[in-house]
Formats: C-alpha cells, structure tokens, sequence
C-alpha cells in the first residue's frame, strides 16, 4: 500500500511541475487573473505532493524510546498541513486576484495562449487524476467514491484524486472565463473565473482539513476487522467473554488494538500468559495491520465501570 500510495503521489507531482510551469508562462503572456490562479493553485499543489511525500517519509520511522508506538501519524499532521496550504494560499490567493480583476479588470492578451495551455494542462491532470482513481477504485469494493474516500485510513491516495479532480474543474472554469471574457469583451469573467476557482479549492480544503483532523484525532479501525477480531478471540479456549475492543490507526496499515477479555475461572498465570501469545499470533496473522495488542483481564462489571468514567470524562 505504501509503494502504491507512493506512485499516486509521484503522478501527481509530475503532472504539477509541468501544469504549474506551462500556466505560469501563459499568465505572463496574456495577463489572464483565471490563468494566474490556475498557476498558482498547481505551484501550490506541487508543494503539497512535496509535503506528502515527506510525510510519508517520516511516518516509516521506526518506534524509539520517545515514541513508543511509532511515528505514523506524522502523515496525518502533514495532510492537515496541506489541506491548509490549499485553503490559505491556493484559495486565499486566487480569491485576492479574483477580486483585484473585478476593480482593475484588463483586456486578456493573446487569448489562443491560453487556450492551448489549458488544452494541454486538461491532458497532464487527466493523467495524474486517471492514476488515482484507478488507485481509489481497486479498494473501494462496492462503496461509492465518496464514502470511500471519507472510510480512507490512507490521505495520500484521497488527497491526490481530489485535488486533481478540483484542478480539472478550474481548468474548465478558467476554459469558460477566457471564452466568456472574449466574446462579450467583458475582462470581468475573467475575474469571476479566478473567484469561482477559489471557491472550488475552499471547499476541497474545508473537506480534507476535516478528514485529515479526524484521523490526526485517531479513528478507529475498520469495523469488519474489530467484528472479526473480536469472533477470533471469543474462539479461543480458556477466554469466556469479550467485553470490549478499542482500536485506533496510528497509520494507513498500523492498528492499536485494545482488548479487555474475562478468562475462564482456575486459569494460572502462565496458562493465561500462553492464552495471550496465541491470541496476538493469530490476530496478526488474520490481520496484519495490528502492530500493538493489549490484553486486560477484567470482569464484565469493572470493564462497564471504566467505559463509564471515559463517557463522563475528566472531573471539571
């Protein structure tokens, strides 16, 4: 999964370097505010695969003395880090020229330019866009897209396909101001194109910022795999009861699992040290995303007591 989140975010920052690139030559040539906007929402998305790609670098670090379970969620914090960059440069900017355009709006130049860069930009993003749906799609089983991407333990892959899905809809926004700006010789489409583009990219913002805090917070785990975990253990000879099971993602494919399990009355410590090897065995073998499994003997009545106070929460 990670070399494949991998190729997704490489895709897309080739597409980037070449779109950003290729816009920014044609903004400078025909003095378009859609055009600029669009440059600059690609530089900052080619950043943003740049921050990606380093945060799944540093989530891969092995656990050490000051981080116990690791540093996976690194990944997480850069995502929302993204999701920032894409609200407060990326719209933030492009509004700003939006509205700049409006008051000072300016005959476009050379308007075939921009034509053929956005002929061109529509081709380098369908490529990156096409590489991560397909990365999507052969994981969302029978979900949709969107429940797909919002069930997603893995930012890079989501993040990619709509970022790219929110550049292919300015291009055909800032298609649709150079056209209207040209035929009607009104220079304030042009304008109204660079505000509606930073609209689009608020909201992919707002979207990935809530998504990528979620899993910053800690999600749980797939709850098909807690169901399956907990029928495993019940299994099990020597566990009577499963009274509970917490899980959390510390990374895409790295799951903290908690148990709190009654066992069977008579058992020595031992027999219930080898009950408990057994049973993180064959839970790692069945699941192999579980990097961290505890084990909590309790009774029914203590495991209720404790789920309790975690509901009231912390005396005032």
């Amino acid at each position: 999964m990670a070399s494949e989140s991998n190729k997704v975010v490489f895709a897309a920052l080739i597409g980037n370097i070449l779109v950003a690139v290729t816009k920014a030559v044609a903004a400078a040539m025909t003095g378009s505010s859609a055009m600029l906007s669009e440059a600059i929402h690609s530089f900052v998305d080619t950043g943003n695969e740049m921050l990606l790609l380093y945060g799944m670098h540093r989530s891969r670090r092995k656990p050490d003395e000051a981080h116990p379970l690791g540093y996976g969620r690194e990944l997480y914090f850069w995502s929302f880090v993204v999701a920032l960059l894409i609200f407060a440069v990326g719209a933030g900017v492009s509004v700003y020229e939006g509205i700049v355009h409006l008051q000072n709006p300016e005959p476009m130049e050379r308007p075939l330019i921009n034509y053929i860069v956005l002929g061109l930009s529509l081709l380098f993003e369908s490529g990156s866009w096409w590489v991560a749906v397909r990365s999507v799609r052969a994981e969302k089983g029978g979900q949709s897209y969107l429940k797909a991407i919002i069930d997603s333990k893995d930012p890079p892959k989501f993040m990619v396909l709509l970022e790219d899905s929110a550049a292919l809809l300015g291009i055909l926004i800032a298609l649709a101001a150079t056209w209207a700006s040209v035929t009607f010789h009104e220079p304030r489409f042009d304008g109204i194109g660079s505000l509606l583009i930073g609209l689009v990219l608020a909201a992919v913002a707002i979207f990935l910022a809530k998504e990528s805090k979620d899993l910053l917070i800690g999600e749980r785990a797939d709850p098909v795999m807690q169901t399956g975990i907990i029928r495993l253990v019940e299994g099990m000879d020597g566990v009577l009861r499963v009274n509970g099971l917490l899980t959390t993602h510390m990374a895409p494919t790295e799951v903290v699992a908690a148990l709190s399990l009654e066992f069977e009355d008579g058992l020595t410590i031992t027999q219930v040290e080898r009950i408990v090897a057994d049973m993180e065995a064959a839970i790692r073998k069945a699941y192999p995303e579980v990097a961290s499994l505890f084990v909590k003997p309790q009774t029914p009545q203590i495991y209720e007591a404790a789920v309790a106070r975690i509901e009231k929460g912390p005396e005032p």
